[in-house]
């Protein structure tokens, strides 16, 4: 038998690399770490006709420009363990993209083999391909492969051990970058010394102005010379070299494709190109993207609002049948705690389920027909000029839902920098659990045209303010430059029921879990203190007065007592106090004691706001629902003071599951407190500027 042979594994992300590894190395892999890095490390053995293959699975890659921890750890590991051949693991279904870090890899000149992965999915969508003509343009073998099947493993083994045999080697192909280009690399690669570093490819990479390479050239001669040539072809060309060579390469691979790729009719002009010459147009595509926004919205209010009506009447005969329990009038604290406690905070946050239900519906529609990508798309511009790119917006979109999952999608960005910003922002993105108070307060203060412009509206405050801060961070603490990436859109599709109703509904049964379980919990606390201490005396002079009033048929003023009565009880409670204390702070924003106690409850749940609302106007007795809490807040806030409600509960302070996901993403109290204590500054200042200028010039004050 041979002397075991080195293969490296390399390809782009998501091209099914893993899988061939997986098929080839079975059982006989192991798990590890880099040298130095967290990235994992496969090894794995195969053997074939005699030959042991010690094959390492790289990370995923898109080219060999070290601007990722994972591209960096691919071209070391290249460069560094020189690998007796390199398997390059190609996404047949979207070729031209893929083969750029293919003429990379020939570039270095070392041995090459390409399995066309995949390769029953470009068939499937009328692709077509001279393998043998490709092969020879590129000067490597190339196998058709279907990793996730097995097919094609035998025929990639084979030519595998074809090249480390030296069997009818293939000519390596020239790829040349211009006379300007390729000049300068010539004059480089004579400076520098022959020590099986490929001088041809390290002088390409000094012209790209790489800092790996850079940093690794010690002669002060070269790296002038390297700068005389860069500032030479920019001057000449009007273009930096790295651009340049870009577009060499992708030239190269567009004539070699159009040499020995065909596709059908059908593939040229699919649906989803023709779509997107319609919705990626540079006209079109933002207003079209803010339209759809627009129509989520809607959507959420107008068909939301029959079931939601359900949803209350039967929590308004839940609460009339537990209050009938007791005598008329009588004063229990288990009937306060059922009733206004749990019936009315957590029928409070229930009733909404239908608007979150149907917001998770809608963005599950624009997920899996293949849209989103497509915003994140129209984005990366915008994303650009703040300091970030199009795949930090990603995980903002998933903040529209929680900003939990969405502070743990940062994962997939490079660059610290990156991550860090797009965490500190997630928040601004306006998650599912404050759509419960939008729900309430709109509804209340702004008539029906309004409605679905008015949650528009907050939405897109939300996300100007994320681009403002970002913009912001990238210019203070987290100054860099922007790492590169490309962004890939997948073909529409159209969503299938079923996929449709599990989205819908593994986040609706989240929700339903937080209110039978976190916001329970809190409802019960906060009726607690919302109702304790109470003063007895103060409480059966009421009574008595409530009653010599009801039986003199004097309703109204019954009633008017009646509302006294758990104003002083609120008063006078743990939560009252607090709130009282709080109140010369919030006041300058339009805010009273009774705010103050609501947000106090939205730190640990956003939707508690609403909870801690029907407990402190006990709307829940006697079954009164959310149309009475409306109504009583209309009573005591203008307009101008509801609006600002909605912006500081969209800007301030996260909740706590927020707070502790990011302490554990960034692994510090810091960024985590600095997120805590910088949106709710930002919500304070926002919401006292709005509130006095909106006062001082008469806007919504009536």
């Amino acid at each position: 038998m041979n002397a075991p042979s080195r293969i490296a594994l390399i390809g782009n992300p998501n091209s099914g690399k893993t899988s061939l590894f997986n098929q080839l190395t079975g059982a006989h892999q192991h798990v590890g770490n880099y040298p130095g890095v967290t990235v994992e490390k496969r090894d794995g053995v195969c053997v074939h006709k005699g030959h042991t293959l010690r094959i390492t699975d790289l990370p995923g890659t898109y080219s060999l420009t070290a601007s990722s921890i994972e591209e960096i750890v691919a071209r070391d590991f290249i460069m560094g363990e020189k690998p007796d051949l390199v398997i390059d693991v190609l996404d047949a279904s979207n070729l031209e993209r893929n083969l750029y870090l293919a003429v990379q890899v020939i570039e270095l000149g070392v041995p090459l083999v390409l399995a066309l992965n995949m390769s029953d999915v470009a068939t499937s969508r009328g692709i077509e391909f001279d393998v043998v003509r490709l092969s020879e343009l590129l000067g490597a073998p190339i196998v058709p492969t279907v990793a996730v099947k097995g097919a094609g493993l035998e025929a990639l083994l084979d030519a595998a051990v074809s090249v480390l045999d030296n069997e009818r080697p293939l000519s390596r192909p020239t790829i040349g970058c211009g006379h300007e280009i390729d000049a300068a690399r010539a004059a480089l690669a004579a400076m520098l010394p022959s020590n099986g570093q490929a001088p041809e490819w390290t002088a390409l990479k000094l012209l790209e102005a790489d800092e790996q390479v850079w940093a690794s050239i010690d002669s002060e001669e070269i790296r002038r010379a390297a700068s005389a040539h860069i500032r030479s072809i920019e001057k000449r060309l009007g273009d930096a070299p790295e651009n340049l060579i870009a577009e060499a390469r992708y030239g190269f691979i567009s004539g070699a494709c159009r040499e020995a790729v065909r596709s059908t009719v059908e593939a040229r002009h699919n649906l989803s190109d023709r779509i997107d010459a319609v919705v990626m147009n540079r006209v079109v595509a933002f207003p079209l993207f803010l339209g759809l926004m627009y129509l989520v919205f809607q959507l959420t209010f107008t068909v939301a609002g029959p079931p939601m009506a359900w949803i209350e009447a039967a929590f308004g005969v839940l609460g009339n049948t537990v209050s009938g329990w007791w005598p008329e009038g009588s004063e229990n604290a288990l009937r306060s705690l059922l009733v206004d406690g749990i019936i009315g905070g957590v029928g409070g946050v229930l009733v909404f389920l239908p608007s979150i239900l149907l917001l998770f519906l809608a963005i599950a529609i624009l997920e899996d027909s293949g849209y989103m990508a497509r915003g994140a798309f129209i984005m990366d511009r915008l994303m650009h000029k703040i300091g970030l790119h199009g795949k930090s917006f990603i995980p903002l979109l998933i903040g529209f839902g929680c900003s939990v999952p969405a502070i743990m999608a940062t994962r997939t960005l490079d660059n610290d920098r990156d991550r860090l910003t797009t965490i500190l922002v997630t928040p601004l993105m306006s998650c599912g659990a404050r759509l419960p108070i939008y729900a309430l307060i709109i509804p209340a203060f702004f008539p029906e045209r309004l409605h679905a412009p008015m949650l528009w509206l907050i939405y897109l405050i939300g996300i100007a303010l994320a681009v403002l801060v970002a913009k912001l961070l990238r210019s203070t603490l987290f100054k860099g430059e922007t790492q590169p990436f490309v962004m890939e859109l997948p073909p529409y599709r159209v969503p299938t029921v079923h996929g449709l109703l599990i989205h819908m509904w593994e986040r609706g049964w989240l929700y339903l879990k937080k209110a039978g379980t976190v916001i329970l919990a809190i409802s019960i606390l906060l009726w607690a203190v919302s109702s304790y201490p109470r003063k007895t005396r103060f409480d059966r002079d009421y009574a008595a007065e409530i009653h010599q009033l009801e039986d003199q048929g004097r309703v109204g003023e019954a009633a008017a007592v009646t509302q006294a009565q758990q104003a002083d009880v609120m008063a006078y409670s743990v939560a009252g106090r607090v709130g009282h204390a709080l109140e010369p702070v919030i006041k300058p924003l339009g805010f009273d004691w009774r705010i103050g106690t609501a947000l106090i409850g939205a730190l640990a749940a956003k939707e508690v706001f609403v909870a801690q609302l029907g407990i402190v106007y006990a709307v829940g007795e006697a079954g009164e629902a959310s149309d009475t809490l409306r109504h009583r807040l209309r009573e005591n806030y203008s307009p101008l003071a509801a609006f600002c409600i909605l912006l500081f509960c969209l800007i301030s302070a996260p909740c706590m599951a927020t707070i502790a996901v990011t302490k554990r993403e960034t692994n510090s109290w810091k960024w985590a407190l600095f997120q805590l204590g910088g949106l709710t500054a930002l919500a304070y200042v926002i919401t006292f500027l709005v509130y006095q200028t909106g006062r001082f010039l008469g806007i919504g004050v009536a």
